[in-house]
């Protein structure tokens, strides 16, 4: 039997792309003195909720097909916890993180780690003095892997990087990797909805550059921007539209500024 994901019968894609939970680092200042990757700190117990209930309010909006997510300890957490609430077999409006979650349907959606989502790899991002000294960001992609259900995870799916950034990427360089990365898997799955679970600085420039004339000042934890593109079919080939920014719930997390004058293409969505 096909266990991959039923296709999107919506005539839109939709791809969202949100940012990780609560880090440790930023409630507990001491952590990295004794931590043995100080620039890989896993989430809070917040951070794990905040995730969980960020799966479910996107769950009540759009089915996702697909989960992408950076190799960060942060980011595998906080997708774990989202994949709980997209996937849950019985939906509990009380449950407050994947442990409130008994089983999981895996054959509703598919996970897949993916470099080109990954943190900006420079001392803006990461203090230089907690980096790796050979500037190698090394993952044991089977154990990030193994916080997802088992056969949740693809393995017939290839990174579109297929390496990690080098360290002291520009800061122009990353916001380039993280457009591609968003084109390129959304081109890739045109058929499905994708999440895609990142950093604060992928979701501000996914949001400037597809909502145009706006400035990101800050990124929330777990907030994120909902793309949308019209989807057809002809001769056989899919057809993509142009992307609509989908002005929703997530934006309260994003604080920016922005030209209405504008001509941009945006919806709203009706909170939920």
């Amino acid at each position: 039997m096909d266990s991959s994901p039923k296709p999107n019968n919506d005539a839109y894609q939709h791809v969202f792309v949100m940012r990780h939970g609560d880090r440790i680092d930023n409630f507990e200042p001491l952590w990295v003195s004794t931590a043995a990757r100080p620039w890989d700190p896993p989430l809070v117990q917040d951070g794990m909720i905040r995730a969980f209930r960020t799966g479910q309010r996107i769950r009540s909006q759009i089915p996702i097909h697909r989960v992408f997510v950076s190799p960060f300890l942060r980011c595998i957490q906080t997708a774990s916890e989202v994949v709980s609430a997209l996937s849950a077999v019985n939906v509990d409006p009380n449950a407050m993180s994947s442990k409130d979650v008994p089983s999981v349907d895996t054959s509703k959606l598919k996970v897949a780690i993916e470099y080109g989502l990954c943190e900006m790899l420079n001392s803006v991002a990461i203090r230089r003095e907690l980096a790796p000294k050979d500037g190698n960001f090394d993952f044991r992609l089977s154990d990030l892997e193994a916080f997802f259900p088992e056969g949740m995870v693809d393995h017939n799916v290839d990174m579109v990087y297929k390496e990690m950034p080098k360290w002291e990427e520009s800061v122009e360089g990353c916001r380039e990797r993280y457009v591609k990365i968003v084109k390129a898997l959304a081109d890739k799955y045109p058929t499905e909805n994708l999440l895609l679970v990142t950093h604060g600085e992928g979701v501000g420039t996914t949001f400037s550059t597809f909502y145009k004339d706006t400035t990101v000042y800050e990124v929330d934890y777990c907030a994120y921007v909902e793309l949308r593109r019209e989807v057809s079919s002809k001769d056989g080939s899919v057809v993509n539209g142009e992307y609509e920014v989908v002005l929703s719930h997530g934006q309260a997390g994003i604080r920016f500024s922005h030209d209405y004058f504008s001509d941009d293409p945006v919806i709203s969505r009706t909170p939920v």
